[in-house]
């Protein structure tokens, strides 16, 4: 019955993206547009790759998949931010919490996943061109995204069903502008020993294999680019890995900082983990676009045929 009533009733109040009433219409301004532009961007590049028949390539099927994430990965969190803001509220349901905790992770986790599988990617590429083909046919393509789909659905549903089970104080202000794992087992009345024990070993192992992965995989790249004998060849591998390697740092960095590096309660570390959760769930994705075209020729002439109209939607491989 404390369950039904938990569920049906409560509410948490979210600390938000800052406590200053004068920078509230700054905040939702600036918001606003890197939202409507994450999603513009992360949407032409889906477009481009689709209507052009010369990205049909395993690293643009890839590059596509990371793009649709993106946009899923920020409308988890930024709308309803955007809402509290405008609205002068700072609520959110129990069940829309935790609603936005399995999302967030789902998302979040396919972020990572897709990361380390488009290292793997640039390594059969690299290290294996003659047998490139036949390793990243469109089948096995296929399997590792939903691999991937698979893997991030057990994860966040595992969290979350965690999270279910603890109590919670009524009106307990969330230390974050979304529902996240940490924030939440903070404000917890109940014990939350199984739950950190969880997010250390289930969560780092999230983090950490993936990107020990993706470090493994650009040891060996480099190695190979170093043993071509051509300088053109040596730029032109550089290139194709240098964008992706960009993303890594930036992902990996914020997020690595947010979970596996401890915080205190204090105001100042609120703010700073308020500010690394924005850099990969606002600004990673909305950079994302431009790290991937801007250096880009293919992308950049797709995205010019996209406004010429000149368009078609048939895959190849």
């Amino acid at each position: 019955m404390a369950r039904e009533n938990q569920t049906s009733t409560f509410e948490f109040l979210l600390w938000g993206l800052s406590e200053q009433p004068q920078q509230q219409r700054f905040l939702f301004l600036i918001f606003l547009w890197m939202y409507l532009i994450t999603v513009a961007g992360n949407l032409l590049i889906v477009l481009a790759i689709v209507t052009d028949t010369r990205l049909h390539t395993p690293m643009y099927f890839f590059l596509a998949s990371l793009s649709c994430d993106d946009i899923l990965f920020t409308s988890t969190t930024v709308p309803k931010a955007l809402e509290n803001i405008h609205s002068q509220s700072r609520t959110i349901s129990y069940a829309g919490c935790l609603a936005q905790l399995y999302f967030f992770l789902t998302f979040g986790d396919m972020d990572i996943f897709l990361l380390a599988t488009m290292a793997y990617d640039r390594f059969v590429a690299i290290c294996h061109p003659l047998h490139y083909t036949m390793i990243m046919s469109l089948r096995r393509c296929s399997l590792l995204v939903a691999g991937c789909w698979t893997l991030t659905n057990i994860v966040a549903m595992t969290h979350t069903f965690l999270i279910f089970r603890l109590s919670f104080c009524s009106k307990k202000v969330i230390p974050d502008f979304f529902c996240d794992l940490g924030p939440l087992m903070k404000i917890a009345c109940s014990e939350t020993q199984i739950n950190e024990l969880v997010l250390l070993y289930l969560g780092g192992a999230v983090i950490l294999i993936p990107f020990l992965l993706i470090l493994v995989s650009y040891i060996r790249i480099v190695s190979a680019i170093l043993r071509v004998p051509s300088a053109q060849g040596r730029r032109k591998a550089f290139s194709t890995c240098g964008s992706h390697l960009a993303v890594v740092a930036l992902f990996f960095g914020t997020v690595i900082r947010a979970y596996l590096c401890p915080s205190s309660s204090s105001s100042n570390s609120v703010v700073e983990d308020t500010a690394a959760a924005v850099m990969y769930t606002v600004v990673t994705p909305l950079l994302n676009p431009f790290i991937y075209s801007l250096r880009n020729k293919d992308m950049k002439g797709a995205l010019v045929r996209i406004l010429r109209g000149k368009v078609s939607f048939s895959w190849r491989q």
